[in-house]
C-alpha cells in the first residue's frame, strides 16, 4: 500500500498538522514511515532511522527559519557522508594529526611530519588530517595516497585538498566545523598534534576536553615537537601554572598527554596504548574493558589495590568474557574482559589504569 493510501485510510487530513512523538503513539504515521523504509529496503537499524525520519517532520513542523533548516540538513548529509567514507575502514586503527597549514615544505617540522605519516603507515596505521597544506600534507605525503584520510573544510582560504588526497575516495570537503570534528575525533584511535595557530589550539582543548569529561574514550593523546622546540613545553607550563595551579584541573588531568621530541617516541606511545589495550564500553553502568590478551593474576592483583579510589558500589574488578549485550560486535566476542564499577569521573585515572594493563 502506499504511504498516501496509508493516511487516507486512516482518515488523516493532508491540511492539518499531527503532533509527533518518538514513541510508537503516532497511528498512521507510524504506518507510513513503516512503509515508506520498506519500499525503499535495506533499511539497517530501522528504531533509529525512523527517529531520524520523526526528527526531520518535527523541525519541519516547528522550524519556521529557513537557515536553522539548511544547518540541520547540511549537518545530517556531511555526517551520513562521512559514515560512508570511513565505514570499509572500521577495522583499521587511525592516527589524526593535526597541525599548522602554514609549514612551509622542506622545514624540519614539515619533514618530521612526514616522517610521522611514513613511520605510522609502515606500522599498519591509516591518517587523518585536515586535508590542507603545510603539516597535514606533509602527514599524507609520508603515509601516501592508500593509507590518507582529508577531511577539509570550506574556507575562503585554504580550501583546496592537497594533491596527496584531492579526489580520493577518502577526501571530504565540509562546510560546518563541528562536523569535520566529529569525523577527526570520533574515527580517531590515536591523535597527534604539531605546533600550529588558533586551529591547532583548539584542536588540542576539544581532544582533552572530551577525553577528559568521557565524552571521547580514552586515546594517545601526543603534543609532537621538533627536537629543542619549546612550543608544547610552554603550553605545558601554562596549562601547570594557571590551570592546575588554580585548581581549574586535576593533577591526574596530565595523564591524558604526552610532549615528545621524535618520531619513534611518537610511535611507541600509541602501540604501547594497544599492547594489551583493545577497547572499551559501558554495559549496564559498569565499565567493561576489552583486552588483546590475557591480564595476569598478579597484575590484576596490583591493579585492585592501585586503582580503587576510581571505583564506585561493589568496589570490585572482575575477569569475564564477552557480556550478553556486547553480541553486536561479534568480532570481538573472543577477547578477555576487565569489569569494573568505574566512577565516571576520573578519567585522568582510567587513562593510568590503561597505562597499567598495558604494563609488562
Amino acid at each position: 500500500m502506499f504511504i498516501k493510501d496509508v493516511l487516507h485510510s486512516q482518515f488523516i487530513s493532508e491540511d492539518l498538522p499531527v503532533k509527533l512523538s518518538f514513541s510508537r503513539s503516532n497511528g498512521p504515521i507510524d504506518e507510513a514511515i513503516d512503509a515508506l523504509m520498506a519500499a525503499v529496503g535495506g533499511i539497517q537499524h530501522q528504531e533509529l532511522v525512523r527517529e531520524m525520519i520523526l526528527a526531520a517532520l518535527k523541525a519541519g513542523q516547528e522550524t519556521p527559519h529557513r537557515a536553522d533548516l539548511k544547518l540541520m540538513t547540511s549537518t545530517l548529509k556531511e555526517m551520513r557522508f562521512t559514515s560512508k567514507v570511513f565505514g570499509p575502514y572500521r577495522d583499521v586503527k587511525k592516527v589524526t594529526i593535526f597541525g599548522s597549514a602554514r609549514v612551509p615544505p622542506g622545514s624540519s617540522t614539515f619533514r618530521m611530519a612526514k616522517a610521522l605519516g611514513a613511520e605510522l603507515a609502515k606500522a599498519g596505521y591509516m591518517v587523518i588530517t585536515g586535508g590542507g597544506p603545510g603539516i597535514m600534507q606533509a602527514a599524507n605525503e609520508g603515509a601516501g595516497t592508500e593509507h590518507s584520510f582529508g577531511v577539509n573544510i570550506r574556507l575562503p582560504f585554504e580550501n583546496t585538498p592537497n594533491p596527496i588526497v584531492e579526489g580520493t575516495p577518502r577526501s571530504i570537503t565540509y562546510k560546518y566545523f563541528f562536523n569535520r570534528k566529529v569525523a577527526f575525533i570520533k574515527e580517531a584511535d590515536a591523535v597527534a598534534l604539531f605546533p600550529g595557530g588558533f586551529g591547532t589550539q583548539d584542536e588540542a582543548m576539544e581532544v582533552l576536553t572530551l577525553v577528559q569529561t568521557g565524552k571521547r574514550y580514552p586515546i594517545p593523546l601526543v603534543l609532537v615537537d621538533e627536537p629543542g622546540g619549546t612550543y608544547w613545553a610552554h603550553w605545558k607550563r601554562y596549562i601547570e601554572e594557571e590551570l592546575a595551579g588554580r585548581n581549574y584541573i586535576h593533577a591526574n588531568d596530565f595523564s591524558l598527554f604526552d610532549l615528545v621530541q621524535s618520531i619513534d617516541e611518537t610511535v611507541a606511545i600509541i602501540d604501547r596504548f594497544y599492547r594489551r589495550y583493545h577497547s572499551l564500553r559501558f554495559v549496564r553502568g559498569r565499565l567493561v574493558i576489552r583486552l588483546q590478551e590475557p591480564l595476569p593474576e598478579e597484575r590484576l592483583a596490583e591493579l585492585k589495590k592501585e586503582f580503587v579510589d576510581i571505583l564506585n558500589g561493589e568496589k570490585e574488578f572482575s575477569l569475564s568474557g564477552a557480556l550478553p549485550e556486547e553480541a553486536d560486535e561479534p568480532m570481538i566476542q573472543d577477547l578477555p574482559r576487565l569489569v569494573l564499577d568505574f566512577n565516571r569521573r576520573d578519567y585522568g585515572r582510567l587513562r593510568q589504569l590503561i597505562d597499567g594493563i598495558n604494563a609488562d
